[in-house]
Formats: structure tokens, C-alpha cells, sequence
């Protein structure tokens, strides 16, 4: 499922327009953006948490040459799902 069709299918589950769904959404991802930004967590109960971990530097090989290259330190964004998730799932 794409961007577009989770929208279609937010707006014909919760009876509004693909505008108002469009929207939603997209205040969805901007508050846990943000959030994880600034260093904090969005945990939505029984579906999953978001959290920021940071990876440490490390060195890497060129595949190609074979040479040793340095890959930087950086934060990533994780996702954990929830019993209900992974019940649903399963």
C-alpha cells in the first residue's frame, strides 16, 4: 500500500474526504517527526512506538575497491509493534 491508497482508504473508513484524510496524515507524520527530532518517543498502545537510536561510527569496504571508508555517526528512526500488531499479523 502507497501514500495514495492509504489515504483512499483512511477517508472511505472514517467517512470524509481524501482532502480531510490527505490531512490527517499528514499531521500525523509531521507530530511524530518532530517529536523524534527532538529526541523524543511517540508509543501509540497496542499498535507500536517510535524512538530515535543512534548508530554509532564505524568503518565500512567499497565493495568495488575494496578500500576501507569511514562511516559516520547518525540517528535513526525505529519502530516497535505493539502485541496487538503483531497478534493481527501472526
Amino acid at each position: 500500500m502507497n501514500k495514495g491508497e492509504l489515504i483512499e482508504k483512511m477517508a472511505a473508513d472514517a467517512g470524509i474526504s481524501k482532502a480531510q484524510a490527505k490531512a490527517a496524515l499528514g499531521s500525523f507524520t509531521d507530530c511524530v517527526s518532530s517529536t523524534l527530532a527532538s529526541g523524543g518517543r511517540v508509543s501509540l498502545v497496542g499498535f507500536g512506538s517510535f524512538s530515535v537510536s543512534k548508530r554509532n561510527a564505524r568503518e565500512g569496504r567499497n565493495p568495488q575497491t575494496g578500500a576501507t571508508i569511514q562511516i559516520p555517526a547518525k540517528n535513526i528512526a525505529k519502530f516497535k509493534a505493539g502485541s496487538e500488531l503483531n497478534d493481527k499479523i501472526a
